[in-house]
């Protein structure tokens, strides 16, 4: 197979398997079985994409796996793929987003139109991620919107319209910032070559000449839409309710992976096009980081269900991965790009957790819980290490990412790292303390008699705990990977900062 078409594989076989879903529909159980076996199959043509792809491609400042196709010139339409270190990882998390979510998170309800959603929704999402054409990008990043509301509202819980809805307007009336700024991006590159045709190509958006008040003013825009994916404080409200009312897969899509489109788009095209703002803009998204990670703990504190709790806490998480990006440094946003993806595995553990105790009990209350380690031994423990990842326990996934962030940080933004470590110490607080509530104590009534973890449940988990435990040990692989890419960038801003 060409270099190329791996990429265009990863989107197409999705889209296909969510046609094949439907056309076996009448058959109990096909419909699942195809979607397990596409999922099982996109896990592995990842895996060889990550394997064949050269960071040294990557350190020429170019990208790997590159292909593009123009579909109508006076328009500026193309189908244009490209990899890089940026979007490495998270083109293997969509994979596995995807295969874990079926495994754990399945759902017999309408069961060949709710797998072929998440069929489509891994294709948009990996065409949102592959994608090197700006206006392409946006494409993809808004068609994800059309399954998650499906999703949400056909298969959640007893709020699922009102969720869907606000998730659905939320996120679309923000994105028409982020068009407004794609399209000014393209005529303005055709308006300084005039014998070019009019294009969205990153390359061609990347060498526009602007002032610095217009690169500042683009930046906000691309900010807001992506600020309201990721989701980041204060653009975050839609989410507790949405994560809570999306049904278990549904939820582990929007914050494994769908709020990464948000963070990546953050750093791939508000960063990577308008280097010329960073400098200007770049205390004020700092300080929003850092209030959203105390914010999002102090809230997380006292949520009252399981969902909302980990709402609460991925929030804490984004921001984390938003200080990153801004912060200026290769370290830092080697970091950030790191917990995108260990921040993804994680949250697969902790919703597949919920959603197995939510089986048992038919509630996700943390109230109704109390002493699941004595009868659930097993689920306990494997939601221990998933716990001791977020917190940043050292050995563990999460150490590592957070790590980079707060010693990038510090190097170039030193106060706004030590408030920002503040947050990890309330995130031990408020995860151990909801912790203990749930599987500390003495078990009584329908708590005594809770089931413990499945055969299949246990199986599900083991690629999030391996992940965990084997990124927490031994990272160098990866961040060889990502960290030519995340350089080049970095140069590349603080060139442009330094001209201004």
């Amino acid at each position: 197979m060409h270099s190329s078409l791996w990429l265009s594989a990863l989107i197409v076989l999705p889209l296909l398997g969510a046609l094949v879903a439907m056309l076996v529909r009448k058959t109990p159980g096909a419909s699942y079985a195809v979607s397990v076996g596409v999922a099982a199959i996109e896990v592995v043509l990842s895996v060889i994409v990550a394997v064949m792809y050269s960071s040294h491609v990557a350190n020429a400042q170019n990208f790997d796996f590159y292909s593009r196709h123009v579909i109508s010139a006076p328009l500026g339409l193309a189908y244009d793929v490209a990899l890089d270190g940026l979007s490495l990882l998270m083109v293997v998390l969509t994979a596995l987003v995807l295969l874990l979510s079926l495994l754990g998170g399945r759902d017999k309800r309408r069961e060949p139109a709710f797998v072929s959603w998440l069929l489509i929704l891994t294709g948009l999402t990996m065409g949102s991620f592959v994608a090197h054409d700006v206006l392409e990008f946006f494409v993809f990043f808004e068609l994800t919107l059309v399954p998650c509301y499906f999703i949400i509202s056909g298969w959640g819980a007893q709020e699922r319209a009102r969720a869907a809805l606000k998730f659905f307007l939320y996120t679309f009336t923000a994105s028409a910032f982020l068009l407004v700024g794609i399209l000014y991006m393209g005529f303005a590159y055709q308006h300084q070559h005039p014998t070019s045709a009019l294009t969205f190509a990153y390359g061609a958006l990347a060498s526009v000449t602007m002032s610095h008040s217009v690169a500042v003013w683009l930046f906000i825009g691309f900010a807001i839409a992506f600020g309201a994916k990721a989701p980041i404080w204060p653009l975050h409200t839609w989410s507790p309710l949405t994560y809570a009312e999306a049904p278990t897969a549904g939820s582990i899509e929007l914050s494994a992976l769908l709020a990464k489109l948000g963070s990546y788009g953050l750093l791939r095209f508000a960063v990577g096009l308008l280097p010329l703002a960073q400098v200007s803009v770049r205390p004020y998204v700092l300080t929003l980081a850092v209030i959203g990670i105390l914010y999002g703990s102090i809230l997380a504190c006292v949520a009252k269900d399981l969902k909302r709790f980990v709402a609460y806490s991925s929030l804490a998480q984004m921001s984390f991965i938003t200080l990153g990006v801004m912060s200026g440094s290769t370290i830092g946003v080697t970091g950030a790009v790191l917990l995108m993806f260990n921040h993804g595995i994680i949250t697969i553990g902790f919703f597949l957790i919920i959603g197995f105790l939510e089986r048992r009990r038919s509630s996700i209350l943390i109230a109704d819980y109390t002493g699941i380690q004595g009868p659930a031994p097993v689920l306990s423990a494997l939601f221990t290490v998933a716990m001791l990842a977020s917190i940043g326990l050292p050995g563990l996934s999460g150490f590592v990412s957070e790590y980079l962030i707060l010693i990038g940080t510090f190097a170039t933004h030193a106060w706004w790292s030590a408030f920002a470590a503040l947050g990890v110490l309330a995130s031990a607080v408020y995860l151990l303390w909801a912790y203990q509530r749930v599987f500390h104590g003495r078990a009584q009534g329908a708590n005594a008699e809770i089931s413990d973890a499945s055969s299949a449940e246990r199986w599900v988990l083991v690629p999030v705990i391996v992940l965990i435990v084997v990124l927490g040990v031994f990272p160098k692989p990866v961040l060889d990977r990502i960290t030519p890419s995340v350089h080049n960038l970095v140069t590349t801003v603080a060139t442009a900062g330094a001209a201004k």
